[in-house]
């Protein structure tokens, strides 16, 4: 069915006219349609809002929610994921669920600032994306680049490797920690 046959039809409903089974079927199935890309174009659209700088408050009103946490939450059920199979408000939990993940990482990182500097300072020698990280601020700027320095390390200097490898099941066991406090606040 065409956009015309729809407006044709769309306007003999409001105006009570004749319609056949056929024309009403088709207008459910193109309803159904037309729901559907809408409902893929939304998050989108989103994005592409937030890419420009649009704030999830300045967003909230055009979704018709009242917060800017319920702007995000919506964008979090409707855009696509990696979880196969979840639903929109597991896909929102899982991305409170990383973020919560990634500032644990950030305190650890700062706390343990001193430490991960010197590593990479001896990893700067060889690496320069760790030698640049190096010159940021943030020392989970570090994290990264000392992660992919690590499988070249891992010959020519497997010291040096160890102590990365370690830092990483450092990071992994405050991420787990804190799902699991996570999971026990969400349970408990």
């Amino acid at each position: 069915m065409a956009i015309g046959d729809y407006e044709a039809l769309r306007a003999a409903t409001s105006e009570n006219a004749e319609l056949s089974t056929t024309q009403v079927l088709a207008a459910l199935v193109l309803l159904r349609e037309l729901r559907a890309e809408l409902t893929d174009w939304e998050p989108q659209l989103i994005a592409a809002a937030r890419e420009l700088g649009t704030s999830w408050a300045e967003l909230a009103p055009a979704l018709g929610v009242a917060s800017r946490q319920a702007a995000e939450r919506r964008y979090l059920r409707l855009r696509p994921s990696d979880l196969d199979g979840a639903t929109g408000d597991e896909r929102v939990q899982a991305e409170r669920d990383r973020r919560a993940g990634d500032r644990a990482i950030s305190r650890w990182a700062r706390d343990n600032s001193a430490s991960l500097r010197s590593l990479a300072g001896h990893v700067g020698e060889v690496d320069p994306a760790v030698r640049q990280a190096l010159s940021e601020n943030d020392a989970a700027l570090l994290l990264g680049p000392l992660a992919d320095a690590h499988e070249q390390l891992r010959t020519t200097d497997p010291a040096l490797a160890d102590r990365i490898a370690a830092i990483g099941a450092q990071t992994d066991q405050v991420r787990l920690d804190t799902q699991n406090r996570r999971d026990g606040l969400d349970h408990g």
